[in-house]
């Protein structure tokens, strides 16, 4: 039997799951690749602390697919926790009620390291285009940017800029008045002043959840097909037509929305308000979404020699 590999991916929205198998010429033919949303990160903004609550959401989902990976016969495991526990001031009591529940120990990477384990799964997935490239994850609790030059990487940096908080602090949750929306657009593009300023890239690429979910939306999708969503150009145009379509609803009736995963219909708003200033700020009129993200990336150079 050919070796199976998997690494489990604890952000601050989701926990996701990515099982392997390497063939004969080192390429890679996925067994499993899933998500589950437990919201680790609900109401870190408030407190600086992730909740008993959401510790336990997260280490339920940490130990079914750590059984799910055993199951699949992966050889071994690797598990990184992002933005969600970079911040939380009581990350080592979480990373040790994990592991004692599940045997599993988390390692909190870098927004540095999570940035180039991005561009490395672009490469994976969609190939490098020739020119500047920008590639962005933009997460529950963070957006983590890597610029390049084919497969020289130049720059790459963390913000913490996620749907997330911005849900949270601005309501998008539910319906909200054009002012308010203006109000979460400006708060996003004052937090994002990095960005400004810095020519267009040839070619941008987004990877996570709320691009991918977009993308879902914008083919109608009911249900998820990634080699549809892989590769797929959103523009400006669809971006805000999105938006609006999530501004005038409430959580229940974005959950009706073909394509739209019902547990983002409270977040997909904020997430989708930071794309489009990321895309605006970087004068880009669109954007490729790449169907890989920081676990494929992980896994390659992990488990990849």
């Amino acid at each position: 039997m050919a070796e199976r590999y998997a690494v489990i991916d604890v952000g601050t929205n989701s926990v996701k799951l990515y099982v392997a198998e390497r063939a004969p010429d080192r390429s890679w033919r996925t067994i499993v690749d899933r998500a589950e949303l437990t919201r680790l990160g609900e109401g870190l903004g408030e407190s600086g602390e992730i909740t008993t609550t959401a510790l336990a959401r997260t280490a339920a989902a940490i130990e079914g697919m750590t059984g799910e990976a055993r199951r699949d016969s992966a050889l071994a495991i690797a598990a990184v926790g992002t933005a969600g526990l970079r911040i939380a001031s009581n990350r080592e009591a979480v990373i040790a009620a994990i592991a004692a529940s599940t045997g599993i120990t988390l390692e909190v990477i870098t927004g540095d390291e999570e940035s180039r384990l991005a561009y490395v799964a672009v490469e994976a997935s969609i190939g490098l285009v020739e020119g500047a490239l920008v590639v962005f994850d933009a997460g529950g609790g963070s957006i983590q940017l890597t610029f390049g030059r084919g497969p020289l990487v130049e720059e790459r940096f963390s913000v913490d800029v996620g749907a997330v908080p911005y849900s949270e602090r601005f309501g998008l949750a539910g319906a909200v008045t054009p002012s308010v929306l203006r109000e979460a657009l400006a708060a996003i593009s004052t937090d994002l002043t990095r960005l400004d300023g810095r020519p267009a890239p040839d070619a941008l690429v987004a990877m996570g959840g709320t691009v991918t979910n977009l993308a879902a939306v914008r083919h109608g999708l009911a249900v998820y097909d990634p080699d549809i969503v892989r590769g797929t150009v959103l523009d400006r145009a669809e971006i805000d037509r999105q938006i609006e379509l999530y501004r005038t609803r409430d959580t229940e009736p974005r959950r009706a929305i073909v394509g739209l995963q019902p547990q983002r219909a409270d977040v997909i708003l904020s997430g989708a308000c930071i794309i489009r200033t990321v895309m605006e700020k970087l004068g880009m009129e669109s954007l490729t979404v790449s169907g890989r993200g920081l676990r494929h990336g992980l896994l390659a150079e992990r488990f990849g020699g």
